[in-house]
């Protein structure tokens, strides 16, 4: 494979790069980001762009304070989307042999009931619902399940069902293949281990990991309302250098697997886990940055996440949320969206500045996320001013595009910086 040329930069300002060179179409999405040991990254690059690429403007304009140099990738890793196209294409070819072998013959209908997407934890694949519900394949017993090991290369195999209805969100799965269902996941250096049957691991939220990775949080405490097997907790600590975490979380599994997660990493000195109902939670006036990385909404914590911020400087929200956009939005604006846009709302504490972390969403999306993070800095106003006697300015600093959790509904986070008056 040749050589693929990449903007070496320095990872704390990865993010910020790789969204620029996406939204100029300069991003080569067939291979990953390599990671060196002297804290940069190498970010692939199309090789047609190449001669559009100017370094020092990008520096100055793309991350001040930042440096960023051209290198080349010898061994370049295919991404995970190109994997799962290798990886779809032999495990179709396995069952078409599987099949064969049972006098049977493959038909397209059949492709469209096999797996097109799974999470890869180690050795052991686990699949979405839905796939393998044909008739054909129950008679096969546990040969098709060997067969489809093989093919996507795994030697554990479990199935997502539907999340339990057990206030925990604890994941339905059952194991196909093997017997242990612990896994161990990395992410970024970090190591998560967990039971797929008992912890959901969201592979979906990696870019908002990656974020909080980038930042600068020397000295910060930080208060991590919905910690789960340590999702945001773990970068805080081990990348973005958070002086100590309050991490809360009240599903029994998770605490577990976030306890051993934190002795892994060995960032345990660093933390302290609240197990419970973080409503419940007797801190306060403490916290540097509060996050909130709970959706569809984690509305029901926000007095508590006001409670727990420093009542004398205070500090900043991460405020996560589904947000739905209008379904027939009409864009006659079209093109990318502006990267900074002013309003203001200063009856409600509103700030002025509002930075969006997305340049692909129609004009009608950008505009309700808008509305949703100005309402939700008016209303964090409200309730820190109920907290603490007296009046707060809250100014919206960035919303960032998690992904698209259904059409026209959108994971968003509102970074929401919160300073009394």
């Amino acid at each position: 494979m040749n050589a693929v040329p990449a903007l070496k930069v320095p990872q704390r300002f990865a993010q910020t790069y790789r969204k620029h060179l996406e939204a100029q179409g300069a991003w080569e999405p067939r291979f990953i980001v390599q990671k060196d040991s002297d804290g940069t990254v190498a970010l692939p690059i199309l090789p047609a762009c190449l001669p559009e690429l100017d370094l020092p403007s990008l520096s100055l304009t793309v991350a001040p304070g930042s440096t960023c140099s051209l290198v080349y990738i010898q061994e370049p890793t295919p991404s995970k989307k190109e994997r799962v196209t290798s990886s779809s294409d032999k495990l179709v070819e396995t069952l078409q042999d599987l099949l064969a072998s049972h006098g049977e013959s493959w038909s397209e209908d059949l492709r469209e009931d096999i797996p097109h997407s799974w999470q890869c934890h180690g050795d052991l694949i686990l699949l979405g619902e839905g796939c393998f519900s044909q008739h054909i394949w129950k008679s096969m017993g546990k040969e098709l399940w060997q067969a489809v090991a093989h093919g996507l290369g795994a030697k554990r195999l479990a199935q997502m069902g539907r999340i339990s209805s057990d206030g925990f969100r604890t994941p339905v799965v059952t194991m196909l293949l093997g017997e242990n269902s612990l896994v161990t996941h990395v992410d970024n250096r970090i190591r998560y281990e967990f039971d797929v049957t008992k912890c959901m691991f969201s592979c979906g939220n990696i870019t908002e990991k990656l974020r909080i990775a980038s930042f600068d949080c020397s000295g910060e405490t930080v208060v991590d309302l919905y910690a789960g097997i340590g999702y945001f907790t773990l970068p805080y600590l081990v990348h973005a250098g958070a002086a100590h975490v309050h991490a809360c979380e009240w599903n029994p599994h998770a605490v577990k697997a976030l306890k051993r997660n934190l002795e892994l990493n060995r960032v345990s000195e660093r933390c302290t886990v609240h197990e419970g109902d973080n409503r419940q939670l007797p801190l306060r006036d403490l916290a540097d940055r509060v996050n909130l990385g709970l959706i569809p909404s984690s509305e029901d914590s926000w007095p508590v996440a006001c409670r727990v911020l420093k009542q004398g400087t205070g500090g900043v929200l991460h405020i996560h949320q589904n947000v739905t956009a209008p379904t027939n939005p009409t864009d006659p604006e079209g093109g990318p969206a502006p990267l900074t846009t002013g309003t203001s709302r200063p009856a409600q504490g509103q700030g002025t500045g509002v930075r969006v972390g997305s340049s692909q969403k129609s004009s009608a999306e950008r505009e309700a996320w808008r509305e949703w993070a100005e309402d939700t800095a008016g209303r964090i106003a409200s309730l820190l001013r109920d907290v603490s006697g007296k009046p707060w300015r809250t100014s919206i600093q960035h919303i960032e595009h998690v992904k698209s959790y259904a059409p026209h509904v959108h994971h968003l986070v509102l970074d929401l910086e919160c300073r009394p008056c």
